[in-house]
């Protein structure tokens, strides 16, 4: 693949790349929509990947071309946010430069062609991918001295300001750092990340992530509504994240909450309460060895996910319910074994599936069917982050 891009690049500016980086997908474990609320997650950077070939130039632009995409140009002398831009590739290069600027550094612009094989709408955070990518280039190229948690908070920070989306830290902090870790962020300027070696493989399942075929087209306002409803409920505490509030507390005065900020936004703080400690009690189990009750925990999780946070189907649909579907033929082709859960964001997408070996033949053969070729992917943990791959030797 090395070679390819290499290829293109030259075949795109008439010369030769100085490098090639990578920075990989994702896969959330533990903690659906816990990490904007400065709770814990449980996640792990898979084995797909975004790669580019990078030529530093002395022109002031970055110029990147996906594959698949127009070619991109982003003036330096030219930072501030665009809103017309929201949801762009533009968007997410601009505000990563922007930040490592803002923080004091000189970013003198490159030249890249990338290749993803984090496909969009696969539920493993092709954007997060990216704006690692992007943040370990400009580190590399201007010598910032960047560290992974750094990389990953400016990805956050061009998700939000530049393109529009209110994103958690998670995505970009798995990417970033690589392997299986565990982040708390209670601290959101110093998350405390920890990391976890596991082998599911070695355990006898593998991890799979399934494609639903719904699209994330038009759903911000779901994924907004999320943060928004939870920050309601914060706010009756005169707090700002669910994490600040006692849970006690809020049982105890729960007639206020639903007053406050209505039914559904209290559910999703139980959600909150309930997900948050799971992670803790999955962490625990991995590390004792303990693979069974793991697997309770990660179905536990699911089910929190879908009765209490709601992000499995979109307000109001009935024909299109790809997400419930899925997650219903997962849990007939287990059998009662392994796990199953919605991956990520919700609402469309992908579920996640802890799958026996001796079943997993029978389980892809069994969602494809109704999905689709290709929709279910086994994956594996990888241990690097967003990461150098090759210096070119001229």
């Amino acid at each position: 693949m090395y070679e390819e891009i290499k290829k293109l690049f030259l075949d795109t500016y008439g010369r030769s790349a100085a490098a090639v980086f990578s920075a990989p997908g994702r896969t959330e474990i533990g903690g659906n929509h816990t990490d904007h609320q400065l709770g814990r997650v449980l996640a792990g950077a898979v084995s797909v990947d975004t790669v580019a070939a990078v030529s530093p130039n002395s022109e002031g632009v970055i110029r990147v071309l996906s594959e698949g995409y127009p070619l991109c140009t982003i003036d330096l002398k030219d930072l501030a946010i665009h809103p017309e831009e929201f949801g762009s590739t533009a968007a997410l290069i601009r505000g990563v430069a922007a930040g490592i600027a803002a923080m004091g550094h000189t970013v003198t612009g490159f030249a890249a062609v990338a290749r993803s094989r984090v496909l969009p709408g696969s539920g493993l955070s092709s954007s997060a991918a990216f704006e690692v990518l992007i943040g370990t280039i400009i580190n590399h190229l201007d010598a910032c001295g960047l560290n992974a948690i750094q990389i990953a908070q400016l990805g956050q920070y061009a998700e939000n300001a530049y393109f529009g989306k209110p994103c958690g830290l998670m995505d970009q902090m798995a990417s970033s750092v690589g392997g299986i870790v565990t982040i708390d962020f209670a601290d959101r300027d110093k998350p405390l990340v920890e990391p976890l070696d596991f082998d599911f493989a070695a355990c006898g399942h593998a991890l799979c992530i399934v494609n639903s075929g719904a699209d994330h087209a038009d759903l911000t306002d779901e994924y907004a509504a999320i943060p928004r409803e939870m920050a309601a409920v914060s706010a009756v505490f005169g707090k700002t994240h669910l994490r600040q509030v006692d849970e006690a507390e809020f049982y105890a005065r729960l007639p206020e909450v639903r007053a406050a900020a209505g039914d559904r936004a209290a559910l999703r703080a139980m959600h909150f309460f309930n997900d948050n400690r799971l992670v803790s009690l999955e962490v625990e189990a991995l590390r004792a060895g303990d693979f069974a009750r793991f697997l309770e925990l990660v179905n536990e999780s699911g089910r929190s996910s879908w009765l209490y946070l709601q992000n499995v189907i979109p307000t109001g649909n009935t024909l299109h319910q790809e997400l419930a579907l899925s997650l219903a033929l997962a849990a007939r082709l287990l059998k009662g074994r392994g796990a199953s859960r919605v991956h990520g964001g919700g609402f469309a997408g992908t579920i996640q599936a802890f799958v026996p070996l001796d079943l997993l033949e029978e389980f892809r053969a069994g969602m494809e069917a109704v999905l689709g070729e290709g929709s279910c992917q086994v994956l594996s943990i990888r241990p690097e982050g967003g990461v150098l791959l090759e210096e070119v030797k001229k």
